[in-house]
């Protein structure tokens, strides 16, 4: 598995643990820098192919756990085992998988479609209960229309009622 940043670092050692030995690593502050430990907030762990072809991607965009550390290990272990669309990862792909982490904002309601922008923000289509998320700066996802479309889609709704917008720190 490949990435450099300590998040990244972190969520590979998650997926490998529990892949390889059956095991769910829990956060030590004795071996991650506190920073782990002093955030809360919702974080996307997504999977990639050596060929760029996407092989797992969950997260929360509201934490659900008490800090990032926990928020990254529990989607991380997700999008390896749990994406629905995929087949979990086995060991023998680890090598050949690439791993992002996106660390969310908190979602902002947005009035007017004009003030989005596909490249800096993602975005939340709700309605009703119904939910679709879209992270930002996505490929082939160059418009407003574009990401609106595939976050209803998503949601499997036809128009929605309230749409926000987050940035994301995204670490490779």
């Amino acid at each position: 598995m490949i990435g450099e940043h300590p998040y990244v670092k972190w969520a590979i050692k998650v997926i490998e643990a529990k892949i390889k030995e059956g095991v769910i690593l829990k956060p030590d502050p004795k071996f991650l820098p506190p920073e782990f430990f002093q955030r809360k907030a919702g974080v996307f762990v997504t999977l990639h192919t050596l060929d760029g072809n996407l092989r797992g991607c969950i997260g929360t965009f509201l934490p659900t756990t008490p800090d990032i550390a926990n928020e990254i290990a529990q989607n991380a272990i997700s999008a390896a085992l749990e994406d629905p669309r995929f087949e979990p990862v086995s060991s023998e792909e680890l090598n050949d998988i690439v791993v992002s982490v996106d660390i969310l904002s908190a979602p902002e309601e947005v009035k007017d479609e004009s003030v989005l922008d596909p490249k800096k923000y993602g975005i939340i289509v709700e309605s009703g209960w119904r939910r679709g998320l879209l992270l930002p700066d996505l490929e082939d996802v160059d418009t407003v229309e574009d990401q609106i479309k595939i976050a209803m889609m998503k949601a499997g709704i036809k128009k929605y009622d309230k749409i926000y917008r987050f940035t994301v720190e995204r670490y490779r």
